[in-house]
């Protein structure tokens, strides 16, 4: 959420960087109207309320000297001021919920160091080589038929088109790559895993910016027959919608940041609109396992610690022997909540292109200041911390890549060596 008093001290700036974002600038003067309005509201409310006061006070002293007519006119006059001060109360909370609701509409503004347009994305560096055959390489869909690593057929039978069911050693990979993940992660990186809940109250979607945003891409659950629960949990899209609302309306000891979680969850995302989503394969799908990174930090190490978060993300697909480069998205490819993105895109040979696998972002204090996370500074106050969050990594792409990058001209897929102890072999045969 954007800050208010901003948006009131420099309004033509704020217009001008949501401009940057492709926005419609003029929520802006909507929302200062909205603002001046429930703030009048306010202070006629607060004059209205002294009167009332001040005329109570009276009626005691009109009591005691016997002037019971004036005394009850006083009655009269306190209980009408009364009534008037409820219903500027009743349009001062309708004016309120109109003001948030448009404030929570608005993206985050861009960092300047974020390249402004669509399709500005800028190449930060490419890392590894890109892998070459001395055959022609499968893509992924028919290694995982030949190798039986994955039954599109029956996963689209099970839950519908968008849904993987994984098979055999598909299963063991997909499970050997969130373990390799997290065991990075938290003994080399430092993070503190934690494993949250797969659905989360409405307020945690609100916190980080899914609500009201991407409320049409959100699966919804219903407890049984109860249709009024409908709707006030929702399936994660990420584990960054429980995991960054750990602490929402907490104040922390600016002594305990950074705060470093790692989590495995499944993703549910309906991408509402994709109406092309195939029934095979998994570049698109409506469900997929992913390792998130999130860091509660001061914002004096906000950016700082993105560079960190980047590096972190990266070192799987360095220590994998994957082919990848890093992006510094622009200002019309950024995600809602984001100040600042990095994207990590994974060569895949079968596809002959990137798959995006990771997007590390600083979101400075929007995501703080909907979920009301402060910390207590050591010099007095409080403060609004900056949250990052970041892949580390998706799994159905990086699976896609790995098998691609690692097939050879007997169908095999070789396996690197971080991953072995965990598979417990070298090479998936069929």
């Amino acid at each position: 959420m954007l800050d208010i008093k901003y948006i009131r001290q420099e309004p033509d700036e704020v217009k001008k960087r949501l401009i940057a974002r492709g926005e419609d600038a003029g929520s802006i003067d909507e929302l200062l109207l909205l603002d001046k309005k429930r703030r009048a509201l306010v202070t006629e409310a607060e004059n209205l309320q002294a009167e009332r006061n001040a005329v109570s006070k009276e009626i005691g002293g009109l009591m005691g000297q016997g002037k019971i007519a004036e005394a009850e006119a006083k009655k009269t006059e306190t209980r009408e001021l009364g009534a008037k001060a409820d219903a500027l109360n009743v349009l001062k909370a309708e004016a309120d919920i109109a003001f948030k609701e448009l404030l929570l509409t608005l993206p985050n503004l861009a960092h300047e160091s974020v390249p402004t347009g669509e399709d500005a994305n800028t190449e930060i560096k490419v890392e590894g080589v890109k892998p070459s055959f001395d055959f022609k390489p499968k893509d992924h869909l028919d290694l995982c038929e030949s190798l039986g690593l994955i039954d599109f057929e029956r996963g689209a039978k099970l839950t519908g088109s968008g849904f993987l069911l994984y098979t055999n050693w598909g299963a063991r990979l997909e499970r050997a790559l969130i373990q390799f993940l997290l065991d990075l992660h938290v003994h080399e990186h430092g993070y503190m895993e934690v494993s949250p809940p797969f659905m989360v109250q409405a307020e945690c979607m609100e916190g980080v910016g899914q609500f009201p945003k991407f409320l049409d891409q959100a699966y919804a659950v219903q407890e049984g027959l109860d249709k009024d629960t409908l709707g006030k949990c929702y399936l994660i899209p990420t584990a960054e919608a429980p995991v960054a609302n750990m602490h929402r309306g907490e104040i922390l000891n600016e002594s305990d940041l950074p705060k470093c979680y790692c989590a495995y969850s499944p993703c549910f995302r309906a991408e509402a609109g994709a109406a092309g989503v195939a029934t095979r394969g998994m570049i698109r799908v409506h469900q997929f396992d992913k390792v998130e990174l999130i860091k509660v930090v001061n914002p004096d190490d906000g950016y700082n610690e993105l560079e960190r978060m980047l590096a972190d993300a990266e070192k799987t697909l360095k220590l994998l022997g994957l082919h990848y480069r890093v992006l510094l998205l622009s200002t019309g490819d950024m995600g809602f909540a984001a100040a600042k993105t990095y994207d990590i895109e994974v060569w895949a040979p079968g596809q002959g292109s990137y798959l995006e696998v990771s997007s590390v972002s600083n979101t400075e204090d929007f995501q703080a200041r909907r979920m009301k996370l402060r910390f207590k500074a050591e010099q007095g106050g409080n403060q609004l911390p900056h949250v990052l969050n970041g892949s580390g990594v998706a799994l159905a792409r990086l699976f896609v890549a790995l098998i691609e990058t690692y097939q050879q001209e007997d169908g095999s897929i070789k396996i690197p060596e971080p991953l072995q102890p965990y598979l417990k072999t070298d090479r998936i045969t069929a």
